[in-house]
């Protein structure tokens, strides 16, 4: 079994599995000729955007072992792990410890530890297993290795096999000289003499990780347990949203949480449709939620957690002393989401597809949009969620009816603009689906609708053209 991804001719193999990997199925080949080395092959499509995901929070959740981390290309993670290792027993059973820690997730890891982040590199991919160099036994270490565990590009890798240096130890025997002149002016991850000084320590690459952000928090510790946390809301509220306004953020999801006397712990977690700090805003959102807290034996510790935050500015109020519009409606979409529940409240989203009806769907209005440009077209201030048939009585030639009746009423068209020609979407509609021909019409009574004919005569894919209604004007 192999995962693919989409690549410039084809679908190209991303990852495969053990057995997959034995009869000679690697990485980046198209999945067509992987195919006729194994014909029996599994493929499924990776998920790259869940997977790049999934290692930005393993960089963080590794710092238990060291203080810094950082993401390490696509596969790997880097850890300075200088001075801890003493805490679990030694630098063996650090890389233990880290192998059982990958293992409880489902996940096997290479992990090797060396002076190093290049040395390390090589020994994690190409090294033995739970590798550990010691310092001044890097060279040594990476003698026998390829010319690839120095992290270069696939075009130096092949020069160099070209010049007869396929192995480390033979790139640090020869004369640098002779090979400053050809790779002096190329890139960091081209240049083999730059990685190999930076895998023997002559060329500092410090690791410089990301910092997490620290926690945005209320906590309220209580002399005596009690049963209601609702008395305390008000000035976890105010707490957080100082917080907030101090870095200029605002809170989109909130989770308050308290800690029963016994070791229980409850929680409950509201939303915002769009960030907010307003200490009484937040604080009504609870309203009828706390109820749904099991006191027990009452509680001592409630902590409100700012979970999700984004970036909010300050908006100056209008000079009658009134609210933003969008403020006050974003206020009324999160207390209705909160009473009625997140899918109950909706809002209309673009999306890309020129068929009206697959031109918007109805997403949680508490929900993030997705951010991007998408053309409109005019279309009617009311879209019907399935057209409605009419019956043509008499049609123009290139045309709209010229009377037709629909829901039992005889209508005659007094003018109309057209037609916007739409054509099926090959990827989602079936091989015999039909084109349609819009048409902007006003009856004789003035009401304004927007028809179509499905179909044209003799186009192979079916009967005579059908008539349909599909929204109205204003």
């Amino acid at each position: 079994m192999v995962l693919a991804k989409e690549g410039p001719h084809g679908p190209v193999i991303h990852a495969g599995n053990r057995a997959a990997t034995l009869i000679g199925i690697r990485a980046e080949e198209r999945v067509v000729d992987m195919r006729t080395l194994c014909p029996e092959l599994r493929v499924e499509y990776a998920d790259l955007i869940g997977d790049d995901a999934l290692a930005d929070r393993l960089v963080n959740w590794v710092r238990r072992w060291g203080p810094w981390s950082a993401r390490d290309g696509v596969h790997g993670i880097i850890l300075d792990a200088t001075g801890v290792a003493h805490l679990f027993g030694g630098e063996a059973a650090l890389l233990e410890d880290i192998e059982a820690g990958f293992s409880a997730l489902g996940l096997r890891a290479r992990v090797a530890m060396a002076p190093t982040w290049g040395a390390a590199w090589a020994l994690a991919r190409f090294g033995a297993v739970r590798a550990i160099c010691a310092e001044g036994e890097v060279a040594q270490a990476l003698r026998l290795l390829p010319v690839s565990s120095l992290r270069l590009t696939a075009g130096s890798v092949q020069l160099l096999d070209r010049l007869g240096l396929k192995i480390v130890g033979d790139l640090a025997a020869i004369p640098r000289q002779s090979l400053a002149r050809r790779f002096n002016r190329t890139e960091l991850a081209a240049n083999p003499l730059l990685r190999l000084d930076q895998a023997m320590g002559r060329l500092a690459e410090p690791v410089s990780g990301e910092d997490v952000a620290d926690p945005i928090r209320a906590t309220a510790r209580l002399p005596e347990p009690i049963q209601d946390p609702t008395a305390h809301l008000p000035r976890l509220c105010a707490d957080l949203c100082a917080q907030l306004a101090e870095g200029g953020m605002g809170c989109r999801r909130l989770r308050l949480t308290v800690y029963h006397t016994d070791g229980e712990v409850r929680f409950v977690v509201v939303a915002t449709s769009r960030p907010s700090r307003d200490p009484l805003h937040l604080a009504r959102l609870f309203d009828g939620k706390l109820e749904r807290l099991d006191p027990g034996f009452g509680f001592d510790l409630i902590v409100l957690h700012a979970e999700a935050v984004d970036a909010l500015d300050d908006v100056q109020q209008g000079l009658d002393g009134t609210r933003e519009d969008g403020i006050s409606l974003a206020h009324l979409i999160d207390r209705l989401s909160a009473r009625f529940g997140a899918e109950a409240i909706t809002r209309p989203l673009p999306c890309e597809s020129h068929i009206p009806e697959r031109a918007e769907q109805q997403i949680p209005a508490l929900h993030e949009a997705p951010q991007g440009h998408i053309t409109l077209r005019e279309r009617p201030v009311r879209l019907l969620r399935t057209p409605e048939e009419v019956r043509v009585i008499y049609a123009v030639p290139e045309g709209p009816p010229a009377q037709f009746v629909w829901r039992r009423q005889t209508l005659r068209v007094a003018r109309y603009a057209g037609p916007e020609r739409i054509a099926p979407e090959w990827w989602h509609d079936k091989p015999a689906a039909r084109l349609r021909d819009y048409f902007k019409i006003e009856d004789h009574t003035g009401r304004r609708l927007w028809l179509y004919r499905e179909g044209l005569h003799e186009d192979g894919r079916g009967g005579e053209p059908r008539w349909f209604v599909h929204g109205m004007f204003a």
